[in-house]
Protein backbone atom coordinates (compact mmCIF):
# COMPACT_ATOMS: atom_id res chain seq x y z
CA UNK A 1 0.00 0.00 0.00
CA UNK A 2 1.43 3.39 -1.07
CA UNK A 3 1.08 6.23 1.36
CA UNK A 4 1.44 9.85 0.43
CA UNK A 5 4.16 11.46 2.48
CA UNK A 6 2.89 14.59 4.21
CA UNK A 7 4.23 17.72 2.54
CA UNK A 8 6.33 20.23 4.45
CA UNK A 9 7.27 17.63 7.06
CA UNK A 10 10.30 15.98 5.52
CA UNK A 11 11.85 19.20 4.26
CA UNK A 12 14.23 17.10 2.18
CA UNK A 13 17.05 19.07 0.63
CA UNK A 14 16.35 17.88 -2.89
CA UNK A 15 17.38 21.05 -4.66
CA UNK A 16 20.88 20.94 -3.23
CA UNK A 17 21.36 17.30 -2.33
CA UNK A 18 22.30 16.17 -5.84
CA UNK A 19 25.18 18.63 -5.95
CA UNK A 20 26.13 18.22 -2.29
CA UNK A 21 29.83 17.46 -2.75
CA UNK A 22 30.46 20.32 -5.18
CA UNK A 23 28.61 22.96 -3.16
CA UNK A 24 30.19 21.86 0.10
CA UNK A 25 33.65 22.02 -1.44
CA UNK A 26 33.23 25.45 -2.98
CA UNK A 27 31.47 27.13 -0.06
CA UNK A 28 32.97 25.13 2.79
CA UNK A 29 29.65 25.46 4.56
CA UNK A 30 29.64 22.87 7.31
CA UNK A 31 26.01 23.46 8.26
CA UNK A 32 24.81 22.99 4.70
CA UNK A 33 26.85 19.84 4.18
CA UNK A 34 25.73 18.37 7.50
CA UNK A 35 22.05 18.96 6.81
CA UNK A 36 22.28 17.60 3.27
CA UNK A 37 23.76 14.41 4.63
CA UNK A 38 21.00 14.15 7.22
CA UNK A 39 18.28 14.63 4.61
CA UNK A 40 19.79 12.07 2.24
CA UNK A 41 19.99 9.61 5.12
CA UNK A 42 16.38 10.38 6.02
CA UNK A 43 15.25 9.62 2.48
CA UNK A 44 17.18 6.37 2.53
CA UNK A 45 15.77 5.37 5.92
CA UNK A 46 12.20 6.06 4.84
CA UNK A 47 12.68 4.20 1.57
CA UNK A 48 14.07 1.09 3.26
CA UNK A 49 12.37 1.00 6.67
CA UNK A 50 8.95 2.70 6.50
CA UNK A 51 6.11 0.25 7.07
CA UNK A 52 4.50 0.97 3.68
CA UNK A 53 6.16 1.41 0.32
CA UNK A 54 7.26 5.01 -0.24
CA UNK A 55 7.56 6.27 -3.80
CA UNK A 56 10.97 7.93 -4.19
CA UNK A 57 9.83 10.42 -6.83
CA UNK A 58 6.83 11.42 -4.76
CA UNK A 59 9.00 11.83 -1.68
CA UNK A 60 11.39 14.07 -3.60
CA UNK A 61 8.53 16.18 -4.98
CA UNK A 62 7.02 16.59 -1.50
CA UNK A 63 10.39 17.48 -0.03
CA UNK A 64 11.07 20.06 -2.73
CA UNK A 65 7.67 21.65 -2.23
CA UNK A 66 8.35 21.77 1.50
CA UNK A 67 11.64 23.64 1.04
CA UNK A 68 10.44 26.09 -1.58
CA UNK A 69 7.19 26.83 0.25
CA UNK A 70 9.13 28.99 2.69
CA UNK A 71 10.55 31.12 -0.13
CA UNK A 72 8.80 33.12 -2.86
CA UNK A 73 6.18 31.51 -5.16
CA UNK A 74 8.48 31.60 -8.20
CA UNK A 75 11.20 29.36 -6.76
CA UNK A 76 10.30 25.80 -7.63
CA UNK A 77 11.54 22.28 -8.32
CA UNK A 78 10.95 21.03 -11.86
CA UNK A 79 11.11 17.23 -12.12
CA UNK A 80 11.87 15.52 -15.40
CA UNK A 81 8.19 14.77 -15.97
CA UNK A 82 7.36 18.51 -16.01
CA UNK A 83 10.24 19.66 -18.21
CA UNK A 84 8.30 19.45 -21.53
CA UNK A 85 5.66 21.86 -20.19
CA UNK A 86 8.35 24.17 -18.79
CA UNK A 87 10.22 24.23 -22.10
CA UNK A 88 6.99 24.91 -24.00
CA UNK A 89 6.26 27.83 -21.66
CA UNK A 90 9.70 29.45 -22.05
CA UNK A 91 10.25 28.76 -25.75
CA UNK A 92 6.69 28.70 -27.11
CA UNK A 93 7.52 25.47 -28.94
CA UNK A 94 6.51 21.83 -28.53
CA UNK A 95 5.89 18.76 -30.63
CA UNK A 96 2.24 17.99 -31.34
CA UNK A 97 -0.80 18.66 -33.52
CA UNK A 98 -1.36 22.31 -32.52
CA UNK A 99 -4.74 22.58 -30.83
CA UNK A 100 -6.22 23.60 -27.51
CA UNK A 101 -8.53 20.97 -26.03
CA UNK A 102 -10.99 20.84 -23.15
CA UNK A 103 -13.36 18.42 -21.42
CA UNK A 104 -17.04 18.40 -22.36
CA UNK A 105 -19.19 15.61 -21.00
CA UNK A 106 -17.48 12.24 -21.21
CA UNK A 107 -15.09 13.29 -23.95
CA UNK A 108 -12.46 15.89 -24.72
CA UNK A 109 -13.23 18.24 -27.59
CA UNK A 110 -11.20 20.56 -29.81
CA UNK A 111 -11.40 24.01 -28.19
CA UNK A 112 -9.24 25.85 -30.72
CA UNK A 113 -6.99 24.65 -33.56
CA UNK A 114 -4.01 26.95 -34.18
CA UNK A 115 -4.06 28.48 -37.63
CA UNK A 116 -1.81 26.55 -40.02
CA UNK A 117 -1.15 23.75 -37.53
CA UNK A 118 -1.46 20.00 -38.36
CA UNK A 119 -4.83 20.01 -36.57
CA UNK A 120 -6.01 22.92 -38.70
CA UNK A 121 -4.65 21.50 -41.94
CA UNK A 122 -6.40 18.20 -41.24
CA UNK A 123 -9.74 19.93 -40.84
CA UNK A 124 -10.25 19.70 -37.08
CA UNK A 125 -12.81 22.25 -35.94
CA UNK A 126 -13.97 23.70 -32.63
CA UNK A 127 -16.44 21.29 -31.08
CA UNK A 128 -15.13 18.14 -32.80
CA UNK A 129 -15.11 15.33 -30.24
CA UNK A 130 -12.00 13.17 -29.76
CA UNK A 131 -13.45 9.67 -29.41
CA UNK A 132 -10.30 7.57 -29.93
CA UNK A 133 -6.52 7.91 -30.28
CA UNK A 134 -4.57 5.18 -32.04
CA UNK A 135 -7.67 3.00 -31.80
CA UNK A 136 -8.12 3.34 -28.04
CA UNK A 137 -11.42 4.73 -26.75
CA UNK A 138 -10.96 8.10 -25.05
CA UNK A 139 -14.26 8.17 -23.14
CA UNK A 140 -13.82 9.60 -19.63
CA UNK A 141 -10.14 10.37 -20.22
CA UNK A 142 -9.01 13.69 -18.77
CA UNK A 143 -7.43 16.56 -20.68
CA UNK A 144 -3.89 15.90 -19.44
CA UNK A 145 -4.02 12.29 -20.64
CA UNK A 146 -5.31 13.29 -24.08
CA UNK A 147 -2.69 16.04 -24.31
CA UNK A 148 0.15 13.61 -23.59
CA UNK A 149 -1.11 11.28 -26.30
CA UNK A 150 -1.40 14.04 -28.88
CA UNK A 151 2.03 15.48 -28.16
CA UNK A 152 5.16 13.75 -29.39
CA UNK A 153 8.28 14.06 -31.47
CA UNK A 154 7.93 15.97 -34.74
CA UNK A 155 7.37 13.81 -37.85
CA UNK A 156 5.75 11.01 -35.84
CA UNK A 157 2.10 10.23 -36.55
CA UNK A 158 -1.00 9.79 -34.43
CA UNK A 159 -4.39 8.43 -35.47
CA UNK A 160 -7.23 10.53 -34.09
CA UNK A 161 -10.85 9.47 -34.42
CA UNK A 162 -13.20 12.43 -34.14
CA UNK A 163 -16.94 12.89 -34.14
CA UNK A 164 -17.69 15.91 -36.28
CA UNK A 165 -19.73 18.70 -34.71
CA UNK A 166 -21.52 19.61 -37.93
CA UNK A 167 -22.45 16.14 -39.14
CA UNK A 168 -22.17 13.84 -36.12
CA UNK A 169 -20.16 11.43 -38.28
CA UNK A 170 -17.02 9.73 -37.05
CA UNK A 171 -13.79 10.00 -38.98
CA UNK A 172 -10.29 8.63 -38.38
CA UNK A 173 -7.54 11.10 -39.27
CA UNK A 174 -3.85 10.32 -39.48
CA UNK A 175 -1.99 13.42 -38.31
CA UNK A 176 1.74 13.99 -38.61
CA UNK A 177 3.04 15.91 -35.62
CA UNK A 178 5.18 19.00 -36.13
CA UNK A 179 7.18 21.42 -34.03
CA UNK A 180 4.42 23.77 -32.94
CA UNK A 181 5.46 27.38 -32.48
CA UNK A 182 3.03 29.44 -30.43
CA UNK A 183 3.32 33.03 -31.67
CA UNK A 184 4.09 35.68 -29.08
CA UNK A 185 2.38 38.30 -31.25
CA UNK A 186 -1.25 37.26 -31.57
CA UNK A 187 -2.46 40.18 -33.69
CA UNK A 188 -1.13 43.15 -35.64
CA UNK A 189 -3.31 45.57 -37.58
CA UNK A 190 -4.61 49.11 -37.85
CA UNK A 191 -7.25 50.36 -35.43
CA UNK A 192 -7.78 53.47 -37.53
CA UNK A 193 -5.80 55.24 -40.23
CA UNK A 194 -2.21 55.72 -39.12
CA UNK A 195 -2.67 54.06 -35.70
CA UNK A 196 -1.22 50.56 -35.53
CA UNK A 197 -2.01 47.99 -32.86
CA UNK A 198 0.03 44.97 -31.71
CA UNK A 199 -1.14 42.42 -29.14
CA UNK A 200 1.92 40.90 -27.43
CA UNK A 201 0.94 37.80 -25.44
CA UNK A 202 4.18 36.56 -23.82
CA UNK A 203 7.96 36.80 -23.83
CA UNK A 204 9.41 33.65 -25.36
CA UNK A 205 12.94 33.43 -26.73
CA UNK A 206 11.88 34.48 -30.23
CA UNK A 207 9.46 37.32 -29.57
CA UNK A 208 11.92 39.99 -30.78
CA UNK A 209 11.72 38.52 -34.27
CA UNK A 210 7.93 38.30 -33.99
CA UNK A 211 7.62 41.92 -32.83
CA UNK A 212 9.97 43.16 -35.54
CA UNK A 213 7.99 41.27 -38.20
CA UNK A 214 4.73 42.71 -36.85
CA UNK A 215 6.04 46.27 -37.11
CA UNK A 216 7.32 45.66 -40.63
CA UNK A 217 3.93 44.22 -41.57
CA UNK A 218 2.19 47.38 -40.35
CA UNK A 219 4.66 49.53 -42.27
CA UNK A 220 3.93 47.55 -45.42
CA UNK A 221 0.17 48.00 -44.99
CA UNK A 222 0.11 51.77 -44.50
CA UNK A 223 1.76 54.82 -42.93
CA UNK A 224 2.50 53.93 -39.31
CA UNK A 225 2.13 57.28 -37.56
CA UNK A 226 1.67 55.93 -34.02
CA UNK A 227 1.48 52.54 -32.32
CA UNK A 228 -0.49 50.87 -29.52
CA UNK A 229 1.35 48.06 -27.72
CA UNK A 230 -1.05 45.83 -25.77
CA UNK A 231 0.56 44.12 -22.78
CA UNK A 232 -2.64 43.43 -20.88
CA UNK A 233 -2.63 39.91 -19.41
CA UNK A 234 0.97 39.36 -20.55
CA UNK A 235 2.55 37.40 -17.70
CA UNK A 236 6.12 37.93 -18.88
CA UNK A 237 8.81 35.41 -19.69
CA UNK A 238 12.45 35.67 -20.77
CA UNK A 239 14.34 38.75 -19.50
CA UNK A 240 16.56 39.06 -22.58
CA UNK A 241 13.50 39.11 -24.82
CA UNK A 242 12.19 42.18 -22.99
CA UNK A 243 15.53 43.92 -23.59
CA UNK A 244 15.47 42.99 -27.26
CA UNK A 245 11.89 44.21 -27.72
CA UNK A 246 12.78 47.55 -26.12
CA UNK A 247 15.61 47.93 -28.62
CA UNK A 248 12.97 48.38 -31.33
CA UNK A 249 11.82 51.65 -29.74
CA UNK A 250 14.82 53.29 -28.03
CA UNK A 251 18.35 54.18 -29.23
CA UNK A 252 20.94 51.43 -29.35
CA UNK A 253 23.02 51.32 -26.18
CA UNK A 254 20.20 52.50 -23.88
CA UNK A 255 20.27 51.01 -20.36
CA UNK A 256 16.79 49.53 -19.89
CA UNK A 257 17.07 47.25 -16.87
CA UNK A 258 19.47 46.31 -14.09
CA UNK A 259 19.51 43.13 -12.01
CA UNK A 260 20.90 42.94 -8.47
CA UNK A 261 21.56 39.61 -6.80
CA UNK A 262 23.94 37.99 -4.35
CA UNK A 263 26.59 37.19 -6.95
CA UNK A 264 28.41 39.36 -9.49
CA UNK A 265 27.02 37.18 -12.27
CA UNK A 266 23.47 38.12 -11.24
CA UNK A 267 24.20 41.84 -10.80
CA UNK A 268 24.55 43.68 -14.08
CA UNK A 269 23.11 46.38 -16.30
CA UNK A 270 21.50 45.52 -19.63
CA UNK A 271 21.68 47.75 -22.69
CA UNK A 272 19.81 47.55 -25.98
CA UNK A 273 21.89 45.91 -28.70
CA UNK A 274 19.91 46.57 -31.91
CA UNK A 275 19.16 49.61 -34.00
CA UNK A 276 15.55 50.74 -33.39
CA UNK A 277 12.86 50.38 -36.02
CA UNK A 278 10.63 53.04 -34.44
CA UNK A 279 12.89 55.43 -32.49
CA UNK A 280 10.43 58.35 -32.47
CA UNK A 281 6.97 56.95 -33.29
CA UNK A 282 4.49 57.92 -30.53
CA UNK A 283 3.60 54.92 -28.35
CA UNK A 284 0.65 54.05 -26.15
CA UNK A 285 1.16 50.99 -23.94
CA UNK A 286 -1.81 49.15 -22.44
CA UNK A 287 -1.31 47.38 -19.09
CA UNK A 288 -3.49 45.85 -16.38
CA UNK A 289 -3.21 43.90 -13.16
CA UNK A 290 -2.08 40.79 -15.04
CA UNK A 291 0.81 42.52 -16.82
CA UNK A 292 3.86 41.10 -15.07
CA UNK A 293 7.59 40.44 -15.14
CA UNK A 294 9.09 41.04 -18.61
CA UNK A 295 5.93 42.90 -19.65
CA UNK A 296 6.51 45.28 -16.74
CA UNK A 297 10.13 45.75 -17.76
CA UNK A 298 9.05 46.91 -21.23
CA UNK A 299 6.18 49.08 -19.98
CA UNK A 300 8.21 50.48 -17.07
CA UNK A 301 11.23 51.29 -19.22
CA UNK A 302 9.04 53.07 -21.78
CA UNK A 303 7.58 55.15 -18.94
CA UNK A 304 10.92 55.84 -17.24
CA UNK A 305 12.49 56.90 -20.54
CA UNK A 306 9.44 59.08 -21.34
CA UNK A 307 9.16 57.13 -24.57
CA UNK A 308 5.40 56.64 -24.48
CA UNK A 309 2.19 56.87 -22.45
CA UNK A 310 0.89 54.00 -20.31
CA UNK A 311 -2.88 53.43 -20.19
CA UNK A 312 -4.96 51.04 -18.07
CA UNK A 313 -4.56 49.77 -14.51
CA UNK A 314 -1.64 49.28 -12.13
CA UNK A 315 0.45 46.28 -13.21
CA UNK A 316 1.04 43.13 -11.15
CA UNK A 317 4.33 44.08 -9.49
CA UNK A 318 6.76 41.22 -10.14
CA UNK A 319 10.29 42.58 -9.87
CA UNK A 320 12.04 39.23 -9.38
CA UNK A 321 14.30 37.36 -11.79
CA UNK A 322 14.51 33.56 -12.00
CA UNK A 323 17.23 31.30 -13.36
CA UNK A 324 17.33 27.51 -13.71
CA UNK A 325 19.93 25.28 -12.07
CA UNK A 326 20.45 21.70 -13.35
CA UNK A 327 20.07 19.04 -10.65
CA UNK A 328 20.77 15.95 -12.73
CA UNK A 329 18.50 13.38 -14.38
CA UNK A 330 16.92 16.16 -16.46
CA UNK A 331 15.44 17.88 -13.42
CA UNK A 332 15.98 21.53 -12.55
CA UNK A 333 15.48 24.10 -9.84
CA UNK A 334 13.93 27.40 -10.86
CA UNK A 335 15.38 29.89 -8.40
CA UNK A 336 14.82 33.57 -7.80
CA UNK A 337 18.35 34.94 -8.13
CA UNK A 338 17.89 38.72 -8.35
CA UNK A 339 15.58 41.70 -8.34
CA UNK A 340 15.35 43.93 -11.40
CA UNK A 341 15.39 47.71 -11.51
CA UNK A 342 14.12 49.76 -14.44
CA UNK A 343 15.90 52.89 -15.76
CA UNK A 344 14.69 55.32 -13.07
CA UNK A 345 16.29 53.01 -10.49
CA UNK A 346 13.05 51.72 -9.02
CA UNK A 347 12.09 48.11 -8.34
CA UNK A 348 8.38 47.54 -8.85
CA UNK A 349 8.16 44.34 -6.76
CA UNK A 350 4.87 44.60 -4.84
CA UNK A 351 5.31 41.80 -2.29
CA UNK A 352 7.96 41.08 0.34
CA UNK A 353 8.57 37.39 1.09
CA UNK A 354 9.80 36.80 4.62
CA UNK A 355 11.84 33.86 5.88
CA UNK A 356 8.67 32.54 7.49
CA UNK A 357 7.06 32.18 4.09
CA UNK A 358 4.60 35.03 4.54
CA UNK A 359 3.90 37.49 1.76
CA UNK A 360 3.39 41.12 2.69
CA UNK A 361 2.72 44.14 0.54
CA UNK A 362 5.36 46.86 0.56
CA UNK A 363 4.33 49.30 3.28
CA UNK A 364 3.29 52.79 2.18
CA UNK A 365 6.01 54.26 4.40
CA UNK A 366 8.65 52.37 2.41
CA UNK A 367 7.52 53.50 -1.04
CA UNK A 368 10.15 55.77 -2.61
CA UNK A 369 10.00 58.47 -5.25
CA UNK A 370 12.05 58.31 -8.45
CA UNK A 371 12.33 60.44 -11.57
CA UNK A 372 11.94 59.66 -15.27
CA UNK A 373 14.46 60.95 -17.81
CA UNK A 374 12.48 64.21 -18.08
CA UNK A 375 11.97 64.58 -14.34
CA UNK A 376 8.45 63.20 -13.92
CA UNK A 377 7.77 61.55 -10.56
CA UNK A 378 7.29 57.78 -10.45
CA UNK A 379 7.24 55.35 -7.54
CA UNK A 380 8.46 51.88 -6.57
CA UNK A 381 7.02 49.09 -4.47
CA UNK A 382 3.74 48.35 -6.22
CA UNK A 383 3.88 47.59 -9.91
CA UNK A 384 3.79 50.14 -12.74
CA UNK A 385 1.23 52.91 -12.33
CA UNK A 386 -0.19 53.98 -15.72
CA UNK A 387 -0.10 57.62 -16.83
CA UNK A 388 -3.77 57.41 -17.80
CA UNK A 389 -5.77 55.29 -15.36
CA UNK A 390 -8.86 53.49 -16.59
CA UNK A 391 -11.48 51.78 -14.47
CA UNK A 392 -11.14 48.01 -14.34
CA UNK A 393 -13.78 46.34 -16.47
CA UNK A 394 -15.32 43.35 -14.73
CA UNK A 395 -17.52 40.71 -16.25
CA UNK A 396 -20.73 40.14 -14.31
CA UNK A 397 -21.11 36.95 -12.30
CA UNK A 398 -24.16 36.11 -14.37
CA UNK A 399 -22.31 36.33 -17.70
CA UNK A 400 -19.38 34.39 -16.22
CA UNK A 401 -21.78 31.67 -15.05
CA UNK A 402 -23.20 31.31 -18.57
CA UNK A 403 -19.67 31.02 -19.95
CA UNK A 404 -18.38 28.45 -17.45
CA UNK A 405 -21.54 26.35 -17.80
CA UNK A 406 -20.74 26.06 -21.51
CA UNK A 407 -23.99 27.74 -22.60
CA UNK A 408 -22.13 30.34 -24.67
CA UNK A 409 -20.25 27.54 -26.43
CA UNK A 410 -23.41 25.49 -26.95
CA UNK A 411 -25.03 28.45 -28.67
CA UNK A 412 -21.91 28.83 -30.84
CA UNK A 413 -22.24 25.17 -31.83
CA UNK A 414 -25.87 25.72 -32.79
CA UNK A 415 -25.02 28.89 -34.72
CA UNK A 416 -22.39 27.06 -36.79
CA UNK A 417 -24.78 24.20 -37.48
CA UNK A 418 -27.43 26.67 -38.72
CA UNK A 419 -25.12 28.92 -40.71
CA UNK A 420 -22.35 26.58 -41.83
CA UNK A 421 -18.90 27.91 -42.61
CA UNK A 422 -19.84 30.96 -44.66
CA UNK A 423 -17.47 33.91 -44.40
CA UNK A 424 -18.17 36.80 -42.04
CA UNK A 425 -17.02 40.42 -41.70
CA UNK A 426 -14.64 39.73 -38.83
CA UNK A 427 -14.07 43.29 -37.61
CA UNK A 428 -17.75 44.23 -37.64
CA UNK A 429 -19.46 40.91 -36.88
CA UNK A 430 -22.16 40.80 -34.24
CA UNK A 431 -25.13 38.53 -33.73
CA UNK A 432 -28.54 39.91 -34.67
CA UNK A 433 -31.47 40.61 -32.36
CA UNK A 434 -33.07 37.40 -33.67
CA UNK A 435 -29.90 35.48 -32.76
CA UNK A 436 -29.97 36.88 -29.23
CA UNK A 437 -33.62 35.92 -28.91
CA UNK A 438 -32.61 32.36 -29.81
CA UNK A 439 -29.92 32.51 -27.13
CA UNK A 440 -32.49 33.65 -24.54
CA UNK A 441 -34.66 30.63 -25.42
CA UNK A 442 -31.63 28.35 -24.95
CA UNK A 443 -30.93 29.80 -21.50
CA UNK A 444 -34.58 29.55 -20.46
CA UNK A 445 -34.35 25.77 -20.86
CA UNK A 446 -31.28 25.57 -18.61
CA UNK A 447 -30.96 25.61 -14.85
CA UNK A 448 -28.56 28.50 -14.17
CA UNK A 449 -27.38 28.35 -10.53
CA UNK A 450 -26.78 32.07 -10.20
CA UNK A 451 -27.38 34.30 -7.23
CA UNK A 452 -26.53 37.99 -7.23
CA UNK A 453 -24.45 39.50 -4.42
CA UNK A 454 -27.39 41.66 -3.37
CA UNK A 455 -29.71 38.65 -3.09
CA UNK A 456 -27.07 36.68 -1.19
CA UNK A 457 -26.72 39.62 1.22
CA UNK A 458 -30.49 39.82 1.60
CA UNK A 459 -30.73 36.12 2.46
CA UNK A 460 -27.92 36.48 4.97
CA UNK A 461 -29.72 39.37 6.63
CA UNK A 462 -32.96 37.37 6.77
CA UNK A 463 -31.19 34.47 8.49
CA UNK A 464 -29.60 36.82 11.03
CA UNK A 465 -32.94 38.45 11.81
CA UNK A 466 -34.60 35.05 12.13
CA UNK A 467 -31.99 33.95 14.67
CA UNK A 468 -32.65 37.13 16.62
CA UNK A 469 -36.42 36.56 16.23
CA UNK A 470 -36.77 40.02 14.77
CA UNK A 471 -39.74 40.24 12.40
CA UNK A 472 -40.12 44.02 12.39
CA UNK A 473 -38.32 44.32 9.04
CA UNK A 474 -40.20 41.58 7.18
CA UNK A 475 -42.24 44.02 5.09
CA UNK A 476 -39.16 46.09 4.24
CA UNK A 477 -37.24 42.99 3.22
CA UNK A 478 -40.16 41.78 1.10
CA UNK A 479 -40.16 45.14 -0.70
CA UNK A 480 -36.40 44.86 -1.32
CA UNK A 481 -36.86 41.30 -2.53
CA UNK A 482 -39.52 42.42 -4.98
CA UNK A 483 -37.32 45.25 -6.21
CA UNK A 484 -34.34 43.02 -6.95
CA UNK A 485 -34.26 42.38 -10.68
CA UNK A 486 -31.80 39.53 -10.72
CA UNK A 487 -33.89 36.69 -12.09
CA UNK A 488 -32.71 34.92 -15.21
CA UNK A 489 -34.92 36.88 -17.57
CA UNK A 490 -33.98 40.31 -16.27
CA UNK A 491 -30.30 39.41 -16.12
CA UNK A 492 -30.33 38.43 -19.77
CA UNK A 493 -31.45 41.97 -20.54
CA UNK A 494 -29.32 43.76 -17.95
CA UNK A 495 -26.11 42.08 -19.07
CA UNK A 496 -27.01 41.75 -22.74
CA UNK A 497 -24.03 43.80 -23.98
CA UNK A 498 -21.33 41.72 -22.32
CA UNK A 499 -23.12 38.43 -23.05
CA UNK A 500 -23.35 39.45 -26.71
CA UNK A 501 -19.60 40.22 -26.70
CA UNK A 502 -18.86 36.73 -25.40
CA UNK A 503 -21.11 35.14 -28.01
CA UNK A 504 -19.50 37.20 -30.78
CA UNK A 505 -16.03 36.14 -29.68
CA UNK A 506 -17.00 32.48 -29.55
CA UNK A 507 -18.44 32.59 -33.08
CA UNK A 508 -15.62 34.67 -34.59
CA UNK A 509 -13.07 32.24 -33.14
CA UNK A 510 -14.61 29.48 -35.26
CA UNK A 511 -14.28 31.51 -38.47
CA UNK A 512 -11.13 33.57 -37.97
CA UNK A 513 -9.05 32.03 -35.16
CA UNK A 514 -7.71 33.99 -32.15
CA UNK A 515 -6.50 36.90 -34.30
CA UNK A 516 -10.04 37.40 -35.55
CA UNK A 517 -11.38 37.59 -32.01
CA UNK A 518 -8.92 40.39 -31.21
CA UNK A 519 -9.76 42.27 -34.41
CA UNK A 520 -13.48 42.02 -33.59
CA UNK A 521 -13.02 43.27 -30.03
CA UNK A 522 -11.05 46.45 -30.81
CA UNK A 523 -14.03 48.60 -31.81
CA UNK A 524 -15.62 48.26 -28.34
CA UNK A 525 -12.39 48.23 -26.34
CA UNK A 526 -12.50 51.37 -24.19
CA UNK A 527 -8.76 51.37 -23.46
CA UNK A 528 -7.84 50.93 -27.12
CA UNK A 529 -10.16 53.78 -28.06
CA UNK A 530 -8.68 55.95 -25.30
CA UNK A 531 -5.22 55.22 -26.74
CA UNK A 532 -6.39 56.22 -30.22
CA UNK A 533 -7.80 59.48 -28.80
CA UNK A 534 -4.59 60.27 -26.92
CA UNK A 535 -2.28 59.50 -29.84
CA UNK A 536 -4.30 61.89 -32.02
CA UNK A 537 -3.88 64.70 -29.47
CA UNK A 538 -0.22 65.67 -29.86
CA UNK A 539 -0.37 68.40 -27.22
CA UNK A 540 -1.80 66.08 -24.55
CA UNK A 541 0.65 63.32 -25.47
CA UNK A 542 3.53 65.77 -25.08
CA UNK A 543 2.18 67.13 -21.79
CA UNK A 544 1.94 63.67 -20.25
CA UNK A 545 5.42 62.56 -21.35
CA UNK A 546 7.11 65.78 -20.25
CA UNK A 547 5.18 67.11 -17.26
CA UNK A 548 2.70 64.70 -15.66
CA UNK A 549 3.68 62.82 -12.52
CA UNK A 550 2.23 59.36 -11.90
CA UNK A 551 -0.04 58.73 -8.95
CA UNK A 552 1.62 57.29 -5.88
CA UNK A 553 -1.06 54.65 -5.37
Amino acid sequence: MKREVVKYTLLIGVVVAVCATTIFATRNDFGLGRNMEIMVNLMHALSTQYVDTVDADEMMQNGAEGITSKLDPYTDFIPESEMPDFEAMTTGRYGGIGALIRKKGDYVIIAEPYKGSPADENGLKIGDKIVAIDGEDMAKKDVSDISKRLRGEPNTTVKVTVERLLTGEREEIKIRRRRIVIPSITYAGYVTEGVGYIRHADFTDRCYDDMRAAIQYLQSEGELKSLILDYRNNGGGVLQSAIDVLSLFVPRGTMVVETRGRSKEQSKKFYTMHEPLLPNTPLAVLINGNSASAAEIVAGAIQDLDRGVLIGQRSYGKGLVQATAPLGYNSYAKITVAKYYIPSGRCIQAMNYSKEGRAEQVADSLIKEFSTSRGRKVYDGGGIMPDKRMATKYISNFAATLYFMGIIEDFGDDYIKRNGTKSIDVKNFSISDEDYADFVKLVEDRDVPYKSESRAALEKLRKSLAKERNSSLDEALAAIDKGLRDDKKSNLETFRKEITEQINQNIVLRYAYAAGVIANSLRDDEEVQEAVKLLSDKAEYKRITTEQNTQRK
